[in-house]
């Protein structure tokens, strides 16, 4: 079930995701909520406040939407963990477009905001765990040291595909050419 305070910040998170952080006000929160006027600074006094809870609820939102798509995901050999990254990709492009670009709106910004630096890593910790396991299970050697590769990666894939979008977009290809060598480094390519 939904609270007010849910509502006033997934309208932040569609304001960063579709206007970037200079359309992230307290007025523009209030009006995306279809609240009254001063809602989002009863609850968020500051910039800063409203910036450092809507990274908590960003990560919840994101955990929920990679939970979802990597429930039904038990990748047993490097093609099928191609297939589920590039599913994983597709959905980051597509139907969760606004998160995403949400995403690297909070990345950007962590970058002059040393606060929401301190929260970050901790919101990906449960994909990181999904990564590293998928890779084990896959045969991977050395999954820690294989992790950081793949989702810097998938990363930088996916905000290529979001800043210049190609209508014929096919994550599949890279994604295998990165996948087979890092299991082919363990003696199992697809």
């Amino acid at each position: 079930m939904s609270t007010r305070r849910d509502d006033l910040l997934d309208a932040a998170i569609t304001l960063l995701g579709t206007q970037g952080t200079r359309g992230l006000t307290h007025r523009a929160v209030d009006a995306t909520a279809g609240l009254p006027a001063g809602s989002t600074s009863n609850y968020f006094r500051t910039t800063e406040a409203l910036f450092d809870a809507v990274v908590e609820r960003f990560a919840h939102r994101e955990r929920e939407n990679w939970e979802e798509v990597a429930l039904g995901l038990s990748p047993a050999t490097p093609a099928d963990l191609v297939a589920a990254f590039a599913a994983a990709v597709r959905d980051s492009v597509g139907p969760q477009r606004t998160l995403t670009l949400a995403r690297y709106a909070v990345l950007v910004e962590a970058a002059v905001r040393p606060s929401l630096r301190s929260q970050l890593p901790a919101t990906g910790g449960r994909v990181t765990k999904y990564f590293t396991n998928w890779l084990r299970a896959v045969g991977v050697a050395d999954p820690a040291q294989a992790v950081p590769i793949l989702a810097n990666y998938v990363v930088g894939l996916v905000l290529h595909q979001l800043s210049y979008p190609d209508p014929a977009f096919d994550p599949q290809p890279g994604l295998k050419l990165l996948i087979d060598s890092l299991a082919a480094s363990s003696g199992r390519a697809s």
